[in-house]
């Protein structure tokens, strides 16, 4: 089944890259780039493998067991002012992100084409990895191996077009899209894209200030707005650190008022030498009302603080990540292997990472 899967991967690449060739007199540069992951997740509270998880992020929905998260396959194709790039993804992890479409669509990560009006200004149309949020979908980008609440229960991916405008250390970015996570939304009101960003003389320190908001692609046609702050800074060589803030609104016919959901994350680096590094995640996520979805499943309902202890090995391309996770809520959402609510769970991932 690999097989075949990877078989229709690579002839789907060659063509791509062909259908860009013959239509184009100039020479242009293809790059091909791939990763892979996988990981061993424990949880301590389900000892006796009852079947709860315990998990309420994405990618990590495990007990007990090796898991294969995700095979990547991607080509960026650029040629005078275009640059087309088609990224495949193999596995759960895939499958979990694209959690809308059926059938090969789920296999499509990525597909767009971007023009470059001039240095300044570009134009992209397809389907894009969200511009909301610190983390990323291919594991090998995070530090933690584990997800934060605020990258599950927020936006995955975007398909429609956006316009990208640079001025000097400040960028600029308006879009419209179909309803967030959905590659095909026939007869759906389109939502708005909009993202400013912002960074030192020296690159030190950025800045991205994120938007999207619109209505939900279901009968309850939910007015959706979330807000989303990115800080990152480099400290030294050796250390480095990463903010993101998030909150999401969601109004519904019934109320005249909307509730909402928010988080506030800190990632703090050391990288004490070029083999070794460790990253401390801390997020506080507050759901109260139960507002915040994914993949069908509802909210989680209370508050959580979350902190992921994670070790980066690094052997060339691979990277080896011992994580430890605590997670401790408000209220009883985790449960032991005789089925009694507890407020907190623990949790040991071994995970490896590999690109090229």
């Amino acid at each position: 089944m690999l097989r075949k899967i990877l078989t229709s991967g690579t002839l789907l690449l060659i063509s791509f890259y062909t259908a860009l060739s013959q239509d184009s007199s100039k020479t242009g540069k293809l790059t091909i780039s791939g990763s892979a992951d996988a990981y061993y997740r424990y949880n301590f509270q389900n000892a006796k493998d009852s079947g709860r998880t315990n998990n309420y992020t994405s990618f990590t929905n495990s007990q007990n067991s090796f898991e294969l998260g995700m095979a990547s396959l991607k080509a960026d194709y650029a040629v005078g002012k275009v640059d087309a790039v088609l990224d495949l993804g193999f596995g759960r992890r895939a499958d979990e992100f694209s959690y809308n479409d059926k059938g090969g669509m789920t296999a499509i990560k990525q597909a767009y084409i971007s023009v470059a009006a001039s240095d300044k200004l570009k134009f992209t149309m397809g389907k894009w990895a969200t511009h909301v949020g610190y983390e990323l979908v291919d594991a090998y980008l995070n530090r933690n191996y584990s997800m934060s609440y605020m990258f599950s229960f927020g936006p995955f991916f975007h398909t429609g077009v956006k316009a990208e405008y640079t001025a000097g250390n400040f960028g600029f970015m308006l879009g419209v899209a179909n309803p967030t996570d959905f590659v095909t939304a026939s007869f759906a009101k389109k939502w708005i894209l909009g993202q400013i960003t912002a960074s030192a003389a020296d690159g030190k320190v950025k800045a991205y200030l994120n938007y999207q908001g619109g209505k939900s692609n279901d009968i309850w046609q939910n007015k959706i707005h979330q807000v989303d702050l990115v800080v990152t800074g480099t400290l030294s060589d050796k250390f480095s650190v990463g903010y993101n803030g998030t909150m999401q609104s969601v109004k519904t016919k019934a109320k005249s008022s909307g509730d909402s959901w928010w988080g506030s994350a800190v990632y703090l680096n050391v990288d004490p030498s070029k083999v070794f590094g460790v990253t401390l995640r801390g997020e506080y996520f507050d759901d109260k009302k139960a507002v915040s979805t994914f993949s069908g499943a509802t909210g989680v309902g209370t508050s959580v603080f979350a902190a992921t202890l994670s070790g980066n090995i690094r052997i060339d391309n691979l990277t080896i990540i011992p994580e430890f996770r605590l997670d401790n809520s408000k209220d009883e959402i985790f449960l032991k292997s005789s089925g009694a609510g507890v407020k907190s769970t623990g949790s040991f991932i071994l995970a490896a990472t590999w690109h090229f």
